[in-house]
């Protein structure tokens, strides 16, 4: 978060080895809610939650959350209990305040981070 002329930052998480709240839409209602607080973004509108893929190796939730700044994203896999999100915003956050409340909503046993600053490049 260095980078004074970024436009924007984003945070990916690849997670596994995650708990049975990646297969309870209300527990990712309840965690969107504590990471919208706990980052400090401003949703717009109610997060969209879907059941995507009923009966495929990659069924699970999947959800994204508008926020006045850009967008927060998850995607959830049912069968081998891995979570990706991706949180981007113009906005700064703390990317170890987002792991924190991942980790305490999903518990996963294993993850990796990559942050990055965006910015187009000039004409």
């Amino acid at each position: 978060m260095k980078n004074n002329s970024a436009w924007g930052y984003h945070l990916m998480l690849d997670c596994s080895g995650c708990n049975d709240n990646i297969k309870n839409k209300k527990a990712i209602e309840n965690f969107i809610k504590d990471l919208l607080h706990t980052i400090k973004m401003i949703p717009h509108g109610k997060p969209q939650i879907e059941y995507l893929l009923s009966g495929h190796k990659n069924q699970g939730y999947s959800m994204i959350q508008l926020i006045k700044t850009s967008n927060i994203s998850a995607h959830f896999m049912d069968l081998d209990g891995t979570a990706y999100f991706d949180i981007f915003s113009c906005k700064r956050f703390d990317p170890k305040l987002a792991e924190k409340i991942i980790k305490k909503h999903f518990g996963p046993k294993k993850y990796t981070t990559k942050f990055l600053t965006r910015q187009a490049p000039k004409i």
